[in-house]
């Protein structure tokens, strides 16, 4: 989408169409100058998180999270998401401000929101997939993505290991993801997707390796194996402590291990 944070911003704000009504959320002010100009260009309604709308409280809950969001017209208290991260309440405000929007003068239904919002799912984005070991799912395949993900962890769980199962692309910054993720896994199983795209094993464990510690990384190039390896080692008869599996680093890889993990559990 572009090489810096204004070319992405100019790319996405593509979607702004003229007398319309734009919602943004938190923006970093590079993406914003960017993004408000173009909105101003078209003349649009401009609602911005933490300005016009914003998550007013968060709270970690089983299963997701509960939260109160302030929207331009009203405040929704006691939404329950069944979705985890403080990027995925940012998202719900944005939705939900959006759907405000969208009705204009018609007050949007308490009851029907929270219905909404308690099936909202988000397939590959921190999804629990399986339990007994507890399995997550991430379609991180950059840094930031990274971070966001990292922060869940640290914020919304207490696994006592996390092993994780990683394939990226070779045009992603690999080093970039195991930087941000190496405090909250405590080995790595590298793989590969089928992708062409995929960087092959052996070159991402030299990359995890050199951040991790060559004693954490473990190279399994078949995804299949690679995930039956994680399942079986999170539970070892002798493992007293709580163990999670993490499967992140690109889209495909993620969609390819939702497909197997079904496969297994079937």
């Amino acid at each position: 989408l572009g090489n810096s944070i204004e070319e992405i911003a100019s790319t996405k704000a593509g979607i702004l169409k003229a007398e319309s009504y734009a919602v943004l959320s938190s923006q970093v002010p590079e993406a914003a100058k960017v993004l408000l100009a173009r909105a101003a260009e078209l003349n649009n309604d401009v609602a911005r998180e933490g300005i016009e709308f914003e998550v007013m409280s968060r709270q970690v809950a089983v299963g997701g999270q509960l939260i109160t969001i302030r929207g331009i017209k009203d405040v929704y208290s006691d939404i329950f998401l069944p979705l985890h991260g403080k990027h995925q309440a940012s998202n719900a405000a944005a939705a939900l401000v959006a759907a405000e929007a969208f009705f204009g003068d018609q007050p949007l239904d308490l009851e029907a929101v929270k219905a909404g919002f308690a099936s909202a799912t988000s397939p590959g984005r921190f999804e629990i997939v399986r339990r007994d070991p507890t399995v997550i799912l991430d379609a991180a395949h950059n840094p930031h993505g990274a971070r966001t993900l990292a922060n869940t962890m640290q914020e919304e769980f207490t696994f006592g290991r996390v092993i994780a199962v990683v394939g990226v692309f070779a045009d992603k910054d690999a080093a970039g993801i195991f930087e941000e993720i190496k405090d909250v896994i405590d080995g790595v199983i590298v793989t590969q997707s089928s992708s062409t795209r995929a960087l092959p094993a052996n070159d991402l464990a030299k990359i995890a390796g050199q951040i991790l510690g060559l004693d954490r990384v473990f190279i399994e190039p078949d995804l299949r194996i690679a995930i039956e390896k994680a399942l079986s080692d999170a539970n070892h008869p002798l493992e007293e402590e709580t163990v999670g599996v993490l499967i992140t680093g690109s889209v495909i890889t993620v969609g390819e291990a939702r497909k197997i993990l079904k496969e297994l559990k079937s």
